[in-house]
């Protein structure tokens, strides 16, 4: 089924999936994740109605019971999954994707995700057989939690005395803006705060610049200290420096190491994309290092896996030991403000921060849409093998070589077709010249 990707499943609602299948979906996943009973949210896509009765509807039908608690941040999914001690949950949302789609993230027993590799295949699998689907002689029952005080009484006992901080905040008409007033007060400027499903003022994904420029006026009309943009199922956040400028989220993986690093032999995780100036800005906190596969499926793992005290992702996914190993863009955001705030105190800007952890020249996640994606990222791969002597490499997702003086990661995208190409030089001209040798490779 054509929805079904490496991390959850999402597409174009009545097109790549329907309410048919999710009702499969619902009948099945009980029985996948060895559960009596499910913990269900929503956001307020205009699907999400629909999707949520037929999801439902199948999991009472397979004799379990439901818990509703409605309208909800995926965040919030993965905290009551984890503070309630639920063996499955599910969020249906297409997270940043536009109004047209819709989806359903699936975790299990301490809110571990349910990847492609780690159960979504083998549900695919049960509801393609065509296997009669029998309901249960004893249909499940539904009830309702409302969680909304315990998340945010949660979230506010990490909030510290920011009161010296101007913040603007873009909740880009997306589920955050059902908890954060509660959270940060009213003292921040918030634009476009009401969830609306159709995203009328731009798209919910933060990581395109075009969807940031309200965001932006807003920091340099007000003359703010920083801005935070949220995405449509505020499991990731962006942030604008001072000056109006779009901050690369894996910078943000320092500015959280001023926070949680105090002392030595600490644990990080980053992706594979990451940049050298945020990996050496933590290693001289004294943490230790580890890599990780891009999304969230792979990086909660691993989160796990190495013991890691917070980890963070290009995407804008931020991975918190203290919030059951999950990303959550809210409390990310509340520890940013804590160290911004402090550097306020001491006279130093946000910008300054951005400038001494983003030290080198980086190109950003740049996209081909080509095929034969496995050949040519073994062309690229070889030429370079053949002409420079790596420092570092590895093919832990797709590959990533590291040079003396440059580095860059390829890899296939995992839920679009795509080609993604990162790299990142000691200086604008190599910067340069190997992106142009490598962009030939891919395009000639």
């Amino acid at each position: 089924m054509k929805a079904f990707k490496a991390y959850d499943i999402r597409g174009i609602y009545n097109k790549d999936f329907n309410k048919e299948d999710v009702y499969k979906i619902g009948f099945f996943l009980p029985s996948l994740l060895n559960a009596d009973e499910v913990l269900v949210g929503r956001d307020v896509r205009v699907s999400s109605p629909e999707i949520h009765e037929s999801l439902i509807a199948g999991i009472t039908d397979a004799g379990a019971d439901v818990c509703d608690i409605g309208l909800a941040t995926t965040p919030m999914v993965y905290f009551a999954t984890g503070r309630y001690s639920f063996d499955a949950s599910v969020q249906i949302t297409a997270s940043h994707n536009p109004a047209e789609y819709n989806g359903i993230k699936v975790s299990k027993t301490d809110a571990l995700p349910i990847g492609y590799d780690t159960g979504l295949c083998k549900l695919e699998k049960s509801i393609e057989s065509g296997a009669p689907i029998i309901p249960a002689e004893k249909k499940g029952s539904v009830y309702t939690k409302d969680i909304k005080d315990d998340y945010i009484e949660f979230q506010k006992s990490r909030l510290s005395d920011i009161s010296n901080l101007k913040i603007g905040i873009d909740c880009s008409n997306g589920m955050v803006g059902i908890v954060l007033k509660d959270i940060l007060g009213d003292e921040p400027i918030y634009i476009n705060e009401e969830p609306d499903g159709t995203f009328p003022c731009h798209s919910p994904n933060p990581l395109e610049e075009e969807n940031c420029e309200q965001i932006k006026k807003l920091v340099s009309d007000n003359q703010l200290d920083v801005g935070i943009i949220f995405d449509g199922d505020a499991d990731r956040m962006m942030l604008i420096d001072e000056k109006g400028r779009f901050v690369r989220p894996d910078i943000t993986i320092g500015i959280l190491g001023k926070y949680y690093l105090h002392k030595k032999g600490e644990h990080v995780l980053y992706d594979i994309r990451t940049s050298r100036g945020v990996t050496e800005f933590i290693q001289k906190m004294g943490a230790e290092i580890h890599m990780s596969k891009v999304g969230h499926a792979f990086a909660k793992y691993s989160m796990r896996d190495f013991n890691c005290i917070f980890g963070g992702e290009l995407a804008g996914h931020y991975y918190l030991q203290e919030f059951y190993n999950c990303d959550s863009a809210i409390l990310a955001s509340i520890i940013v403000l804590d160290v911004l705030s402090e550097l306020k105190r001491d006279g130093i800007k946000f910008s300054e921060l951005v400038d001494e952890i983003n030290c080198y020249a980086n190109s950003g996640e740049l996209n081909y849409k080509i095929e034969n994606k496995l050949a040519i990222m073994e062309n690229v791969k070889d030429y370079f093998l053949e002409r420079e002597t790596p420092i570092f490499q590895t093919d832990l997702d797709g590959y990533r070589l590291d040079f003396e003086d440059w580095w860059f990661n390829i890899r296939p995208s995992n839920t679009e077709p795509y080609l993604r190409l990162i790299l990142e030089a000691n200086t604008p001209e190599l910067l340069k010249e190997k992106r142009e040798a490598i962009e030939k490779l891919i395009l000639e």
